[in-house]
């Protein structure tokens, strides 16, 4: 069933989402960061990892899951690398301040990598190489997360959606930005269309049995109860690649785990010995690297601007009137969503008004 939508003003939601943060003890600068690691999200049109994702933190801060005024702190350091504990703070906060520290290193020493333990869910993994891009450099950011996953051949959730994104500056407006899980969705796309009383397409979640399963709320709660996984990039099988998502994903988790003697795999579930509710331990690995080290930054723009360009003027299949590059659709929806609003739907609208409540914020409306 389709649902009503309202388009509410980028400024709004932006505002909203600082009062949120900060009324949770968070400190107004920190508030911002995370803010506007979230309404990056929504205007580039994910809307998995946005607005939708306000009430979670909220209540992982209320329940004590998440330490709002807490530091990160470096455990090891050289002139290019870092280990930084993140002593279970606001993710955004650790990854901003860890991947500035690779853009740090890189912009002296031409790479810059940190590795992170500790932290929590640190919002659209693409909000970092965009850091990165800023500087004349190419960003990549990897993090593991709670599991939810199978390995080939398997039906158990065993590893998080760890995404990987790759991102770099050309000669055109828009940037080069890959922004992707390594599964065939991720949990929040579930949470969107359990929010919108949308079924699951076939092919993207298996139950205990490797059978499909369609109902986004009982997916969700099956993920919790180990009886669904959600599959790897290429599906349930090696015949259309899977095996290749589920190595992909295994690198995340180790580039997100090992380096810094961090959390893995069933470690990141949320839930003590006992089943009870504790911290998510989750991981982060961020990399920077200074084009001016190889090449001048604006040979290297026109060199990928060309190769982009040459991608786009491939013949396209039947049917089909433009073949994109990552980033492009994002870019394009950035500029659409300022101009207006962010889409809400009534159940998301829902979550506001009552963090609205919870917090006692009279001064927002929610409406077009």
């Amino acid at each position: 069933m389709e649902q009503s939508m309202v388009h509410i003003p980028v400024d709004i939601l932006y505002k909203f989402m600082v009062a949120v943060f900060t009324g949770t003890g968070i400190s107004e600068k920190d508030a911002k960061t995370c803010a506007d690691v979230l309404i990056k999200s929504d205007l580039r049109g994910i809307e998995s990892h946005g607005i939708g994702r306000l009430r979670m933190y909220y209540e992982r801060l209320k329940a004590g899951l998440i330490e709002p005024s807490v530091t990160p702190s470096i455990v090891r350091e050289s002139p290019t690398t870092a280990v930084v504990e993140g002593n279970h703070g606001m993710g955004m906060v650790i990854a901003t301040q860890a991947m500035q520290m690779a853009i740090d290193k890189a912009r002296e020493y031409g790479m810059g990598a940190v590795a992170v333990r500790n932290s929590t869910h640190f919002g659209i993994d693409g909000y970092y190489p965009l850091m990165a891009i800023e500087h004349n450099m190419i960003g990549m950011s990897f993090t593991n997360a709670r599991p939810c996953v199978s390995p080939t051949h398997g039906t158990q959730p065993t590893l998080g959606t760890n995404p990987i994104s790759f991102g770099a500056p050309t000669d055109e407006e828009c940037p080069f930005l890959y922004d992707g899980a390594t599964s065939i969705t991720q949990r929040g796309k579930i949470e969107v269309l359990a929010r919108a009383e949308k079924p699951v397409p076939a092919g993207w979640v298996i139950d205990q049995n490797n059978q499909p399963m369609l109902d986004a709320d009982q997916i969700l709660d099956a993920i919790l109860a180990d009886d669904a996984a959600l599959l790897p990039l290429g599906g349930e099988s090696e015949r259309l690649g899977g095996h290749k998502g589920y190595c992909l994903s295994t690198m995340v988790e180790i580039l997100s785990s090992a380096l810094q003697s961090g959390a893995f795999l069933f470690q990141l579930s949320g839930l003590d010995e006992n089943k009870q509710p504790t911290r998510f331990r989750v991981g982060h690995f961020f990399m920077a690297m200074d084009i001016g080290s190889f090449l001048p930054p604006d040979e290297f723009k026109h060199n990928i601007g060309e190769l982009l360009r040459t991608l786009r003027a491939t013949r396209k299949a039947p049917g089909q009137e433009r073949i994109y590059t990552a980033g492009e659709k994002e870019f394009e929806m950035e500029k659409y969503v300022r101009a207006n609003g962010v889409p809400v739907n009534a159940n998301l609208r829902k979550d506001i008004l009552y963090l609205q409540q919870e917090l006692n914020l009279p001064g927002f409306v929610f409406t077009d």
